[in-house]
């Protein structure tokens, strides 16, 4: 009878040394996601390329104008931006719930939470630094002033990060339907508008000379927020999709 809770124990063991741990889960998820990611390069390219054929048809669409495209410019590309991010998101847990690899991340001893973040985390390098890196030329298209290239990085580097964490609440709400492109930009736009607004507002600061330092604050709590609460929520909006 003696021999039972040291078998017990030593099957315990074998299971601790096996399993990763949190971080060895969250790094492999991320390699994965970032292979898979630079696989499909047409997918990862069409935000980009959104990104840029809307920002280039604006002078023709608009005016040619220097000042008027000057005054359309930071909310222009913001606004731009934050469909370019959306235009991705349905993807984000799509193919894992359909090729029943989302089945087995809920199943997996690792933290749910972990697994999320490190998703988002090769969307938004994926998608939302590309744009990021990708404004400053479009800014030149739009003869954005070059006070506001510097506060159009920075607010874009920290907001785009806010906009993959809180639309992967809505991917994960919606990846159980077929057509959930619809709910899932009805479900996320409103989340997204507090973004827009600060975002915007600093770079439309910094042209005009004013501080930007209590924008940038804001957007970095909301991604502070995010971070701590998005994988969360998104955790549990997968657990009710699948198994509900």
């Amino acid at each position: 009878m003696s021999d039972i809770p040291l078998a017990e124990e030593q099957l315990l063991r074998s299971r601790q040394l096996v399993s990763p741990g949190v971080w060895a889960g969250f790094l492999a998820t991320l390699r994965r996601d970032t292979i898979i990611a630079f696989r499909h390069r047409g997918e990862m390219m069409n935000p980009l390329v959104f990104f840029l054929m809307v920002i280039t048809m604006v002078p023709l669409g608009i005016s040619p104008e220097r000042i008027i495209l000057a005054t359309l410019a930071p909310g222009m590309i913001w606004v731009v931006a934050l469909l370019a991010t959306l235009l991705s998101l349905d993807s984000l847990f799509r193919s894992d719930f359909e090729d029943g690899t989302l089945e087995q991340l809920l199943m997996s001893p690792q933290p749910l939470y972990f697994q999320v973040l490190a998703k988002v985390a090769v969307h938004w390098l994926v998608t939302g630094l590309p744009l990021t890196l990708m404004a400053p030329l479009l800014g030149v298209m739009l003869s954005l002033p070059a006070a506001g290239f510097v506060p159009l990085c920075y607010t874009l580097l920290l907001g785009t990060a806010s906009l993959s964490l809180i639309g992967a609440i809505g991917a994960a709400l919606t990846v159980a339907l077929r057509k959930g492109g619809l709910l899932l930009s009805l479900v996320i736009m409103p989340l997204y508008v507090p973004v827009l607004i600060f975002g915007a507002s600093a770079v439309n600061n910094g042209i005009e000379g004013f501080p930007i330092g209590g924008q940038l604050a804001v957007l970095g709590a909301f991604l502070a927020m995010a971070i701590v609460l998005a994988p969360m929520a998104a955790a549990g909006a997968l657990r009710i999709g699948i198994n509900g």
